[in-house]
């Protein structure tokens, strides 16, 4: 993850460690890894991170090692074809471009603290990185770190520049607006989502699995549940928040936020119907319940008599989770989190998902 591999950086760094970050900033065509990846090289030769391992990632390498002792930073461009990958059968036939940024001490750094600092508050920014000079008219290796607001929080390479250039900012409208890298003038935009948290209400056999998995996708993990020996620190030690009480009320005092992604995995089917009463309109990005289309369909009944909207519930996910087959907690866990995954990068569209359940079904 970026924010781990960003401390070991510092960490580095603080311990006088010269260190070359590496940062994949444009793609084309078929690549191992796409814009936005990035791996630190240190001086002997090991590495942490990755850009998609074979015989690049091994030039990569030793180009980082090179602008190491020359203390300048650089792009590098890597064609995938049989001088990259034959050996290895990785012959991909696209294109990597590669910033290439020797970091020699901490005092050096204050970008990337920045832009840690951006990434631990979870609200996203978006990095301008510079590879083409003559398009954009700015320095190769120019990199501006912008706010989700569209202010500059930090900048690197730029020589007398300060303030947002006019070229950077023409961009980062479109770059705002969807999740994924891309480019124009000769700049990279590279976009960090704003951290979702993943509400499990249930801290059962799935939840668990879930959240524990969940935690190295880049979510910010709360577990609820009403029985306190199941949300305890040793079940749930990477959540970021545990919360012991009564479903409904807790639920109800909860903050429920566009950034929230709400999973219903309770033990049993009254607990189900009162964790989806209460965040069926609370304005969760995404809500999603497991069970049984018969249990579901219930379920939806029920609240539907009770005056929730039919078009609320047909918001609802649920059964919850891509069709794979599933039969063990794991598999279930790797199912849900695969909508998760895909409902958060895809704009709230997943592939493979079963058909949906309305009230009132046969």
């Amino acid at each position: 993850m970026m924010r781990e591999l960003l401390q070991r950086l510092l960490d580095d760094l603080a311990a006088d460690r010269a260190t070359a970050y590496c940062r994949l900033v444009e793609t084309r065509g078929s690549t191992p890894q796409k814009a936005g990846a990035a791996m630190l090289v240190f001086a002997d030769g090991s590495q942490a991170g990755t850009l998609g391992g074979g015989c690049v990632e091994a030039e990569v390498k030793r180009r980082a090692l090179a602008v190491l002792d020359g203390h300048r930073p650089e792009i590098c461009s890597f064609q995938l074809d049989s001088d990259y990958g034959w050996d290895d059968g990785l012959i991909c036939g696209g294109r990597m471009l590669v910033l290439v940024e020797p970091i020699a001490a901490l005092g050096e750094a204050d970008y990337f603290v920045r832009l840690r600092q951006a990434l631990d508050r979870g609200q996203g920014c978006i990095e301008a990185i510079v590879f083409d000079a003559e398009k954009s008219g700015l320095p190769a290796a120019a990199s501006f770190l912008v706010s989700p607001d569209g202010s500059l929080i930090a900048s690197r390479h730029t020589g007398t520049t300060q303030t947002l250039p006019a070229v950077v900012a023409e961009g980062l409208a479109e770059a705002a607006s969807r999740p994924r890298a891309q480019t124009k003038s000769g700049i990279a935009y590279l976009p960090q989502r704003a951290r979702a948290r993943l509400l499990i209400v249930g801290g059962g056999h799935v939840g668990q699995a879930v959240a524990n998995l969940a935690v190295d996708l880049d979510f910010d993990v709360w577990v609820l549940d009403d029985r306190a020996e199941y949300v305890e620190p040793s079940r749930f030690p990477r959540a970021q928040r545990l919360i012991h009480g009564d479903v409904g009320v807790m639920l109800a005092q909860l903050d429920i936020t566009t950034d929230t992604y709400a999973l219903i995995v309770t033990r049993g089917h009254n607990h189900d119907e009162e964790a989806l009463y209460h965040l069926v309109d609370r304005g969760a990005r995404y809500v999603g319940m497991i069970g049984s289309r018969r249990k579901i369909r219930l379920i939806f009944d029920d609240l539907e008599a009770q005056g929730v909207s039919p078009e609320s519930l047909a918001k609802v996910f649920a059964p919850v989770g891509i069709e794979i087959g599933s039969q063990t907690v794991p598999e279930i866990a790797v199912s849900i989190l695969a909508e998760l995954v895909a409902h958060r990068n895809c704009g709230g569209q997943v592939p493979g998902r079963p058909t949906a359940i309305h009230a009132c079904d046969p």
